[in-house]
């Protein structure tokens, strides 16, 4: 029998160790050979060998045995090793070797994660320590519906690297550095000329008091030398242009941390200052390899295929994005030895990263080769768009503040469990927690479920129906699952312990099928980058469930237990899955 418990959750990976002897087997000259393996779309199996078309056109004249790529596909599935997986194999068309699943080793191996737990069907990640760089606001401006993708699209990726066993370095490279603060600075001094002698700043609204600097800036002369002496000062380490500047920075953080706890976010903040003593060295370094040249009195780096370079230090000798990212590029792979760093923003901003990243290579940072590690990645994404097909914005032109949106959201939510009479059912407490957990998670999954190269439309009225690809709809399938257990009334706990599971009905067999495929879908939405790939498991599993509940009774049926013990399986990986995509699960509708 073949030993493939190196992988006890990931049925494509086993599959693939079991296909890789028989390839070897089948053709020994061609011993690098790696495994095609996918999921079956069609009736013919579970999963399909898709190797023989592609490996005769490499044999072919070489004095082969096998006359066409049908014959080397029967070869691979007769050498395939005796496995408990495998019940049965069939070949297809040009070779396609197609395998048929054991229902018995199915169920066992869900039975067996009911006793160790989900994290028994973690993926395995060839790295272990990673950082995501996503969010990342300015400070001195509210968080607003642009910020928003970027959030939950990092936190998901963050949380399924997590759940892969790899360290995240989950880090917020907010915009706490630049000419900006000389104007909020010197404002600050010319509206609060006590500011020192009280502790805080007394600035109610951040992002007005920003707007009103800005004003000053652009109108006033004599103020806008101020603000570019202040920007002197402050970058020269002036104390106490220092201390305006760390509480106007505190002030956004205390801001950004009242959106992070409601949306259930962690983030570690180092900024664009952290990585300020490590410029000139990073650039020095890029220098002494003659990668910086000088143009125009700017320095720069061209960049083949690139029609502007990379400006790394300006004419007025600043620095400025360029050369802070070449910076923390640098600092996350030689001080904080990340292996994998993952960048999280708008699709603006790819052309900047393919020149950063391309720095890195001919650097030496970097390998060349795309697939081998250390590597860098920019997970770009499209707009949200307004159901005019324009960026989402308010009636009065503004930019949609983060808050609000939550706020509409939960509110929202609440109306429709008022209107269900679910505030005469429930506390308060419960009425409130569960509006919350619909409405925050209507809101990310509605991101989430799109591919994030694409512009989506926000629509509260479609992100919070209860029918369809919604969390509303698949936080309410959680729901009644738990509901079913509930009312069984039996110990499943208990269950686990002494029941046996059984996939004899077609429609338990496909939802067992389907379970098990939870590892190596987390494992290509997470090396995809991907999270509606996640998204549209979750939705087939929530699928799947109902045609299993329709057809097969549970309570009061002969197969009681066996059937209690795989609502419980699609429970517990539901939830799984909505944590990954930073959604609060749901036990009562």
């Amino acid at each position: 029998m073949a030993n493939v418990e190196e992988y006890p959750g990931n049925v494509k990976r086993q599959l693939a160790k079991l296909f890789e002897k028989s390839l070897r087997a089948t053709v020994p000259v061609e011993p690098n050979v790696e495994p095609l393996i996918a999921i079956c779309t069609g009736k013919f199996g579970d999963y399909q060998c898709n190797n023989a078309m592609s490996l005769f056109s490499e044999i072919k004249g070489k004095g082969t045995e096998f006359k066409n790529p049908n014959a080397l596909g029967q070869a691979i599935a007769r050498n395939l090793p005796k496995s408990d997986i495998v019940e049965k194999c069939s070949v297809a068309g040009p070779g396609f070797v197609n395998v048929v699943l054991s229902k018995t080793w199915l169920a066992k191996n869900i039975q067996k994660m009911l006793l160790d737990g989900i994290q028994s069907w973690q993926p395995k990640f060839p790295i272990k320590k990673a950082v995501v760089d996503f969010s990342s606001p300015n400070i001195a401006k509210e968080m607003h519906v642009g910020h928003l993708r970027s959030t939950i699209i990092g936190d998901t990726l963050a949380r399924m690297l997590e759940f892969s066993d790899v360290e995240v370095l989950r880090r917020n490279h907010v915009g706490d550095w630049g000419t900006q603060f000389g104007m909020l600075i010197e404002f600050l001094f010319e509206e609060f000329p006590q500011w020192e002698d009280g502790g805080e700043i007394p600035i109610q609204d951040l992002e007005t008091f920003y707007k009103q600097s800005k004003k000053r800036f652009d109108e006033d002369p004599v103020f806008k030398e101020k603000a570019q002496r202040a920007v002197v000062s402050l970058q020269g380490g002036d104390a106490k242009y220092r201390n305006a500047w760390a509480q106007i920075c505190e002030i956004s953080r205390q801001e950004f941390h009242k959106v992070y706890r409601r949306l259930d976010v962690h983030l570690e903040e180092k900024g664009e200052s952290f990585y300020n003593p490590f410029i000139h060295g990073v650039l020095e370094s890029l220098d002494n390899k003659g990668l910086i040249e000088e143009s125009e009195g700017a320095r720069v780096i061209f960049v083949e295929g690139k029609n502007i370079p990379l400006i790394v230090t300006k004419r007025d000798g600043g620095y400025n994005y360029a050369s802070t990212d070449l910076a923390a590029l640098w600092y996350r792979l030689n001080e904080e030895k990340a292996e994998w760093i993952i960048y999280v923003t708008d699709v603006g901003q790819r052309d900047h990263f393919e020149m950063v990243f391309d720095v890195a290579k001919r650097a030496d940072w970097l390998p060349s080769e795309i697939k081998l590690y250390p590597k860098a990645s920019h997970v770009s994404f499209g707009l949200v768009l307004g159901d005019d097909g324009k960026r989402f914005r308010t009636r009065s032109t503004e930019v949609v503040k983060l808050v609000d949106l939550l706020d509409e959201a939960k509110n929202r939510s609440k109306a429709q469990l008022v209107e269900r009479g679910k505030d005469r059912e429930w506390t308060a407490e419960e009425l409130d927690q569960i509006a919350e957990a619909v409405g925050y998670g209507a809101v990310k999954y509605a991101d989430l479920k799109n591919n994030r190269l694409t512009n989506y439309t926000f629509n509260f009225d479609q992100m919070l129906n209860d029918k369809g690809n919604t969390a509303v709809y698949l936080l309410y399938a959680h729901a009644r699952i738990c509901s079913i257990i509930r009312k069984s009334g039996k110990d499943v706990e208990n269950l686990k312990q002494v029941g046996e599971l059984t996939l004899n009905h077609a429609d338990e067999r496909a939802l067992g099928l389907h379970l098990l495929q939870f590892s190596e879908i987390v494992e290509e939405a997470c090396a995809n980058l991907l999270p509606n790939i996640l998204c549209e498991y979750l939705y087939n599993l929530s699928e799947n469930f109902t045609r299993f509940y329709t057809n097969c009774p549970v309570v009061g049926s002969s197969e009681e237990t066996s059937r209690i013990l795989l609502c419980e399986a699609t429970a517990i990986v539901m939830r799984k899955c909505f944590h990954l995509l930073g959604i609060t699960p749901v036990y009562k509708i």
